[in-house]
């Protein structure tokens, strides 16, 4: 694996950090600003917004651009981002700062899953995009509890200036470490949007939206199904989403290990164990060492869908995977939005705190027919004679301006 997939895992960690912290820090943000902590968790649907206008916009615009240099600039922006959102004097400004912080997300993680595809060896394609991320789910172990830390003793602002300051290492990092990798001069909005032509990708993305919004319906509630049902302590909350980070590591690497051995078969299998922990989890809950236990497990079920997911769309979009790669950004918070409101919807019909994981574990099921009847269907195309055939050039590198 090459060094500068450190580099870009560094900015994921940053920006997994500010986005999943952000939760954390309401009440100080709410007490600090004057708004109650319902108006301050705009400041989380606005991040989202960000991040579902920015990866189409922002990708198409730097379609033509050298690569490293779309990295850097992209990382550029989310610091700056972020050190507004330190600044900012308002819950107005805050709020703007906050969509701005969010704009390069999708784009980042696009243009990153690419370049880390391109930069490593063909056999390992879906391990270097498992690399990548695995700054954003570090992030959920050691990023998330210490920026929360930081901000209930020394104020939000200075959590967010840490995070600045990570950003910051990233672009260094990036300019340093990342190779040049040049665009395509042909590479442009019509090349990126002929991809969606494709219906094995629409699947692909709705294989997101449904199935991953399952592990988003837990997360989401998670806290008070802790609290309230585990019979956890406020203060051993903390600890325990460290583990659910711990989960999602190790998911992470091994669902990027066995994408690279079998592709379909990971995403479907990643799914159906989402849903069952899910499922288990509405029964251990009621214990504190098994819950704890089971948090692990749907983290680690749950974020093993991330790089299969990530390398099936790139593989579906070969010609033109960078926009199709943070159209997936896209995906991933649209099944947050999605697994979060039917959750509270489960949650608000009185029918306890560990629906969400029913509710989720449902979703995941979901998940995992629509990829098992997209490969069905894949398998069966006249054109999949074709692209097996077609394998061992597959392995060839993505072309840089794509």
């Amino acid at each position: 694996m090459p060094l500068a997939l450190v580099a870009l895992a560094i900015t994921a960690f940053a920006i997994g950090t500010t986005e999943f912290a952000a939760m954390g820090l309401l009440p100080q943000v709410a007490d600090d600003l004057g708004v109650t902590i319902p108006q301050a968790g705009w400041l989380i649907s606005l991040y989202a917004v960000g991040v579902v206008i920015g990866a189409p916009l922002l990708t198409a615009a730097c379609a033509r651009l050298p690569r490293k240099a779309v990295l850097i600039g992209l990382a550029g922006l989310f610091t700056v981002g972020n050190l507004l959102c330190a600044l900012a004097p308002n819950f107005g400004l805050l709020a703007v700062a906050r969509l701005i912080t969010g704009l390069p997300h999708g784009a980042f993680f696009g243009a990153g899953a690419v370049a880390a595809a391109e930069l490593a060896a063909p056999h390992l394609r879906a391990r270097a995009v498992s690399v990548m991320f695995s700054g954003l789910t570090v992030a959920n172990i050691l990023g998330v509890p210490a920026a929360t830390l930081l901000g209930q003793h020394l104020g939000w602002r200075a959590a967010m200036l840490v995070v600045v300051a990570i950003g910051a290492l990233g672009v260094a990092a990036t300019a340093r470490l990342v190779p040049p990798l040049p665009g395509h001069p042909q590479a442009g909005l019509r090349t990126e949007l002929s991809t969606f032509r494709s219906g094995q990708l629409w699947a692909a993305l709705a294989t997101v939206v449904f199935g991953c919004a399952g592990l988003f319906s837990c997360y989401t509630y998670i806290t008070p199904t802790l609290t309230e049902v585990a019979g956890f302590g406020e203060g051993s909350v903390t600890p325990v989403l460290a583990l659910f980070g711990v989960g999602m590591t190790l998911g992470n690497a091994i669902g990027g290990y066995a994408a690279d051995r079998a592709l379909r078969p990971s995403i479907c299998a990643a799914f159906l164990l989402t849903a069952g922990s899910l499922a288990l989890f509405a029964l251990t809950a009621h214990a504190r060492w098994s819950a704890a236990l089971t948090v692990v497990l749907i983290g680690m079920f749950g974020f093993a869908t991330v790089p299969t997911v990530q390398t099936l769309v790139l593989q579906k979009a070969r010609a033109a995977p960078t926009l199709a790669s943070a159209t997936v950004q896209g995906a991933f918070n649209l099944a947050n939005a999605q697994g979060a409101y039917l959750g509270g919807v489960a949650v608000g019909a009185g029918l306890g705190w560990t629906s969400p994981t029913l509710v989720g574990a449902g979703l995941a099921a979901v998940g995992c027919v629509v990829a098992a009847v997209s490969w069905a269907v894949d398998r069966r195309s006249p054109r999949a004679a074709v692209v097996k055939a077609a394998e061992p050039a597959a392995a060839e590198p993505v072309p840089a301006g794509a």
